[in-house]
């Protein structure tokens, strides 16, 4: 079914056909995106947004199956989320590792270059999650909207896992982050796209140097990765570094700017109740000249 009208309107807002096809194409590039999942990577990919910059994914979940009904689109099949929180986040069974990066030794440099390789697989979507749930200090959580994820691999003197990284939608408002840009809330609003969140950053081995080569080798694929799957050209990569625990260096020395901290809310308080509870410092990484300008102006930068 294609769309033969020039907008279609839904929950008080108006669509056009090009984000109709985008919205089909979505759903068949990624089959294996819970309904749920599906829905909050495109309010974020067509900025369906509430007043307070929450996203509308019951809105938008309420859309596709309204489109599927037309047959405009066919959506995975419900899956049971009976006893759960959140879709997907019940870790398989651990693995019985013996934790072989251990084994290494050395500077990174001795190891190079790292081989990167975007998780496509359920095999390798699973093993990023247990790396993560039982490596990371922050644990694994199933980020909403558009996501890439790594496993990045010494490949002599064999093929050797070594870390993990994850990339997904950026933070609606962070103040240190829109000062930099010189951002207002409409154009944040509409060139937000733009800008991805290294949202977990997970090194195994304890080779020397290993951190920041291993952030620059992703970072180099970062651009054309998000853009094949997303459509979208980012421009700017932003992270949080809680500064009670870390210092940031491996950022600092793959070239990261550090511009600000955050209030210490959290992304997700609305009420202002957690004001400095736990403080965090703001660095980012432009992917491209003038970034800034860019984001501020928008344009065109191949």
């Amino acid at each position: 079914m294609k769309p033969d009208k020039k907008h279609f309107q839904f929950s008080g807002r108006k669509f056009t056909r090009e984000e109709l096809v985008l919205m089909q194409e979505v759903v068949k590039d990624f089959p294996r995106l819970t309904r749920t999942e599906l829905s909050g990577t495109l309010c974020e990919l067509l900025r369906w947004r509430r007043p307070s910059g929450g996203l509308k994914i019951l809105e938008c979940r309420n859309f596709l199956e309204k489109l599927e009904s037309q047959g405009f689109l066919t959506l995975p099949e419900k899956r049971n989320t009976q006893h759960k929180s959140r879709p997907e986040v019940t870790m398989a069974p651990p693995t019985n590792w013996d934790e072989p990066w251990k084994q290494l030794s050395g500077s990174a440099g001795e190891f190079a270059p790292l081989d990167v390789e975007l998780v496509r697989s359920r095999e390798h979507r699973h093993l990023f999650r247990e790396l993560v749930q039982r490596y990371h200090y922050l644990g694994y959580a199933n980020p909403y909207g558009a996501r890439l994820q790594y496993l990045v691999y010494v490949i002599r003197p064999e093929r050797q896992l070594v870390g993990c990284v994850q990339f997904s939608s950026p933070a609606w408002r962070m103040k240190a982050r829109d000062q930099w840009i010189g951002w207002d809330d409409a154009t944040r609003g509409n060139h937000l796209q733009h800008v991805v969140n290294n949202s977990r950053f997970l090194v195994l081995a304890s080779l020397r140097n290993l951190s920041s080569m291993l952030l620059s080798s992703v970072l180099k694929r970062l651009r054309r990765d998000w853009h094949a799957s997303y459509g979208l050209d980012p421009w700017l990569v932003e992270t949080l570094v809680d500064r009670q625990l870390f210092h940031g260096g491996c950022y600092r020395a793959a070239n990261w700017i550090v511009v600000g901290e955050t209030t210490g809310r959290g992304r997700m308080d609305r009420s202002h109740k957690r004001h400095n509870a736990q403080v965090k410092t703001v660095l980012i990484y432009p992917l491209v000249r003038n970034a800034a300008d860019l984001l501020k102006k928008g344009g065109i930068r191949k």
